[in-house]
């Protein structure tokens, strides 16, 4: 009976499945999320948003080549190559830049990726959700403002790519600077203000405000009403007075040796919920959490601007000098003395912020060396050694005389940070400063400079003086310490203090080609050895980048679509 009985539930239960299966219904799916593409469901388009941002984590977090963040710095007014790993030396190297480059191919691979999954969400939301599509379209005008900066003319997407394509065409600036204004007006008025954004990572008016000033500025190269523009942008940050210039020291590191300017680059520090009242954009990397992308790749910033102290027998790594770094690049002359000429006491040059000596710090060290007569390491039995000392753990660093091309020089400690469960340190896990109020005072002063404002220009200069100057000038007690006048302001002027303030933080290679200025001020970098490290073989073509060979491939498979940019292989 129980067997008979077993049998019949089976039967019937297959029944029930029969019967189910006759209807269509049965087959259709009922999805609990609509995580796709094209979804407009409010959590697939924040998860979409938030891909903007991881994408930003991959593009400056890259670590596939070291050298990739050095390619936009190197070889200009301010560094020069150091122990480069490859993909940036035709960057100082020019006769080697060409369409192949793997930095260059990157960075152009990275800004169309932003640009398509921005359409993706802009296309998704229509009108339903201006905020999404502002965030949305702030990303993609970062990544034309970027493309038309280092390519001038390239293609204009504004529809997400569905199928594959092959007859893209190169679009002229002016078509696609109209969408770049398109996209950040509407930005400034659909993004939230500082402070209601989910996170204070994500996307605000002020982050608009602040690319917005930097593409007017290159705008107004053409159409000098853009200028006006340029200055309103940064006016509203400034004037809309959320922020304040740090003038005092705060936050975690109060008990260590360091100063107001150094506090702001310090992990735990960096964040406007930390005490940092001058950040605008503080793009957020945590050890093992997730925000805005969390910890992406092994982000080389570190490695790229501290030099290799570790290679001294008589240090180790240490929090006070930043970590482990590689010297992938390091200061000109220009950078470490010209800029600084008649500034005595600007904070921004002090040794917490660029850092031009130390003293041993492995325990325990002692070693005799000979020193030559221009005060260089050198074996104590050498022949050039003039006289012979001992040096220990706390005397300062005596360098070699070729430690300068890698191992110790002048350098930027904003980059700095040390964990001493990762000696190696591969990856710097730590928070990027993007965007704050002391460029804001130098967009505007750019902005005022270029519609003959000279003494409002000076003024805002003179905010970043006196916050510089402002240790000098009550030690001295000369309160004009540092002070600029109006016939101070010219462009260089305005690079030079771009130089000061913002050194190993802005794109300095954007910046140049921007303001129309990179060959004239290659020239000012000042080294001359080794030969083998010296910036050579620019021309005035090299000002754009070439346009990556594999897009041309892809894109030429029915005629000639994607054009070279002039001067290099391939150019017709």
């Amino acid at each position: 009976m129980k067997f008979n009985r077993k049998i019949n539930y089976i039967m019937l239960a297959l029944g029930l499945l029969t019967v189910g299966a006759c209807k269509d219904s049965f087959l259709d799916e009922k999805p609990y999320s609509a995580y796709r593409a094209g979804g407009n469901d409010p959590s697939t388009i924040d998860n979409q948003l938030l891909g903007l941002h991881h994408t930003f984590a991959e593009l400056w977090g890259y670590s596939g080549r070291q050298g990739f963040l050095a390619c936009w710095q190197i070889g200009m007014d301010i560094t020069s190559a150091g122990s480069t790993e490859g993909v940036e030396n035709p960057f100082y190297q020019y006769k080697d830049l060409n369409p192949e480059n793997g930095g260059v191919n990157y960075l152009w691979q990275k800004c169309y990726e932003f640009i398509n999954n921005a359409n993706i969400i802009i296309e998704s939301v229509g009108d339903s959700n201006p905020k999404a599509a502002a965030e949305a379209r702030f990303f993609r005008a970062y990544a034309y403002n970027i493309l038309v900066t280092l390519w001038g003319d390239v293609p204009l997407l504004t529809v997400p790519i569905k199928v594959p394509t092959f007859d893209i065409e190169r679009k002229a600036v002016v078509d696609i600077d109209k969408v770049i204004e398109e996209d950040l007006t509407f930005a400034m008025a659909n993004l939230p203000d500082v402070g209601a954004a989910k996170t204070e990572s994500r996307i605000n008016k002020d982050m608009a405000r602040q690319l917005a000033a930097e593409a007017f500025l290159r705008m107004g190269m053409r159409d000098a009403s853009y200028y006006a523009k340029a200055e309103s942008a940064a006016t509203d940050i400034i004037g809309g007075n959320k922020y304040k210039l740090i003038e005092a020291r705060y936050g975690k590191y109060l008990a260590e040796g360091g100063d107001y300017y150094r506090d702001m680059f310090r992990q735990g520090n960096m964040r406007r919920s930390q005490g940092n009242t001058e950040a605008i954009w503080t793009f957020e990397l945590e050890y093992n959490r997730t925000v805005n992308g969390g910890t992406i790749d092994n982000p080389q910033h570190r490695r790229v601007w501290q030099p290799a102290y570790h290679k001294w027998d008589g240090m180790v790594n240490a929090d006070s000098l930043g970590g482990r770094g590689n010297g992938r690049l390091r200061l000109s002359n220009f950078m470490k003395y010209t800029v600084w000429t008649g500034l005595s006491g600007d904070i921004r040059n002090s040794n917490y912020n660029i850092r031009r000596t130390t003293n041993y710090n492995r325990p325990g060290f002692s070693a005799e060396i000979g020193i030559d007569a221009d005060g260089f390491r050198v074996a104590k039995d050498a022949s050039n050694a003039v006289v012979v000392k001992t040096i220990k753990t706390g005397d300062k660093v005596v360098p070699f005389r070729s430690d300068s091309l890698e191992v110790w020089y002048p350098y930027p400690t904003k980059w700095g940070g040390y964990d001493p469960t990762d000696d190696f340190g591969y990856a710097l896990v730590k928070d990027w400063p993007v965007m704050r109020l002391g460029e804001t005072y130098l967009l505007r002063a750019e902005a005022r400079f270029r519609q003959n404002k000279l003494q409002d220009a000076a003024d805002d200069i003179n905010v970043l003086r006196d916050r510089a100057f402002k240790t000098a000038r009550a030690n001295s007690g000369n309160a004009n310490l540092g002070k600029v006048n109006s016939s101070d302001i010219t462009l260089n002027f305005i690079l030079d203090e771009r130089a000061r303030e913002l050194i190993a933080e802005e794109n300095r290679r954007m910046t140049l080609v921007r303001t129309g200025t990179l060959k004239s001020r290659i020239a000012m970098n000042g080294d001359t050895q080794p030969t083998t490290k010296v910036t050579t073989g620019f021309s005035d073509y090299n000002a754009l980048l070439p346009i990556p060979l594999s897009e041309i491939q892809l894109n030429n498979k029915n005629g000639d679509f994607l054009k070279q940019n002039p001067g290099y292989p391939g150019a017709k």
